[in-house]
């Protein structure tokens, strides 16, 4: 295999419409592991492998993935902020009041 090849094998392709891969990283997140993870760890991130279901969660979105690669090296990944809508925002709001 040349090293062109090795690269080209390498790299990670989305696999689902974007429309696709926000349904599935939601419900995912919703049935099978807010409720894991959700109590203590609010404001942190979790990156879902929307295929295996495979979950890590890290203080940004970039140690999360990380971690989760190291386990699912070709997981399709979908991140959430726990207690959050999303992972980032764009613009000034007020932070969520914990209720």
């Amino acid at each position: 295999m040349t090293a062109r090849q090795q690269f080209d094998s390498a790299q990670r392709r989305p696999r689902y419409s974007k429309e696709e891969f926000a349904q599935r990283g939601k419900e995912l997140y919703e049935s099978q592991v807010r409720f894991k993870i959700e109590e203590g760890n609010y404001g942190k991130v979790v990156a879902i492998d929307i295929d295996t279901g495979a979950f890590d969660v890290g203080v940004d979105s970039l140690t999360a993935a990380k971690q989760l690669l190291k386990r699912c090296p070709n997981a399709q990944i979908f991140g959430i902020r726990i207690g959050h809508r999303a992972v980032h925002r764009f613009g000034f709001h007020a932070p969520p009041t914990r209720s």
